[in-house]
């Protein structure tokens, strides 16, 4: 008599971590065994399980998932865009908070990723190191990046300039425009601020005053203060991590309601960051993709990446080192 046996086996990629589930199916006749086997790969089929579409979202499940099946997405996920929400894990998996919770925790111990407030960010995740030793990062491309940002400066402008080295590297490019002296500019960062009174003729500048950080920016309620009493047309606005599913992430939770001030006060956001950001999540978000409407950046930002952002309506700007 024949048996129709079908089960579920998982094999793992050598090195990553991302599995294959796979359904076997074969006929056992006596001892005989004849099995047949279909494998969805995590990255690139849509199964009954909810498994990655080729855009790379997660589709809703139709039928319940295994721990390991949803922690497998969950990781793959979280390497591919440096974060996760548990609010958003729930839909997509089709389970609850709490269960999303726990598999966040497991992953956690397993040092796969690091779990923040609402959701897990990759281990992989953006520090706040001190301005000389970030500033020799991506020298070329921020430089590029720089010349571009001024390029989008119009004269009489009023804009906003916070700290980091990329946007530090825009105010010398700014400062060097012709039409510099009918800008006004508030920045918190005493870098940006060098430049700008080097510059000859001056804009109208404006330092915010606050508590300086590693990476030479004035932050805190006098910073804050400052950003709720202009309008600015502009924000160039520097972050340390950037992710589709993060949004602009920074370190330093002084810096970050700083930053939100500066966002708040912006009728337009230039994001300058250099590509090696792309997919690293610090542990508090500035703002999300929403906020922003140019990205600034090397040519190095993946095609993938590029087209995420046009889906949340950002226009990219690639400049070449």
């Amino acid at each position: 008599m024949e048996r129709v046996r079908r089960r579920l086996h998982r094999r793992e990629d050598a090195g990553t971590g991302i599995g294959h589930w796979c359904i076997f199916s074969g006929r056992s006749v006596g001892t005989a065994n004849r099995p047949t086997a279909w494998c969805a790969h995590l990255r690139g089929r849509v199964g009954s399980w909810g498994l990655p579409a080729r855009d790379g979202t997660i589709s809703t499940v139709d039928a319940p998932l295994l721990a390991d099946q949803r922690r497998a997405l969950i990781r793959a996920q979280v390497a591919r865009e440096g974060a996760v929400r548990v609010a958003d894990l729930t839909e997509s998996l089709g389970v609850s908070e709490m269960t999303v919770r726990r598999d966040i925790a497991a992953l956690a111990d397993e040092g796969v990723l690091a779990r923040v407030h609402g959701g897990a960010v990759a281990t992989r995740t953006a520090a706040e190191p001190a301005f000389a030793e970030k500033a020799e990062r991506s020298f070329a491309e921020k430089a590029a990046i720089a010349q571009a940002v001024a390029a989008l400066i119009e004269p009489g402008t009023s804009l906003g300039i916070t700290a980091g080295t990329t946007t530090a590297a825009a105010a010398r490019a700014i400062a060097a425009l012709p039409h510099v002296a009918t800008l006004s500019v508030l920045t918190n960062s005493l870098p940006a601020t060098e430049a700008l009174l080097a510059a000859d003729p001056r804009p109208a500048l404006t330092v915010t005053g606050g508590e300086p950080t590693p990476s030479a920016a004035l932050v805190g309620p006098l910073a804050e203060a400052a950003c709720r009493d202009f309008h600015l047309d502009v924000l160039v606005l520097g972050v340390s991590g950037m992710s589709l599913a993060a949004g602009l992430t920074s370190p330093n939770t002084l810096e970050v309601a700083t930053l939100q001030a500066f966002v708040a006060a912006a009728g337009r956001v230039v994001v300058a960051a250099d590509s090696a950001k792309w997919g690293t999540a610090a542990l508090r978000t500035i703002a999300r993709w929403d906020a922003v409407d140019v990205l600034v950046t090397d040519d190095a930002l993946p095609a993938d990446a590029i087209e995420a952002l046009g889906g949340v309506e950002v226009r990219t700007v690639s400049a070449h080192p």
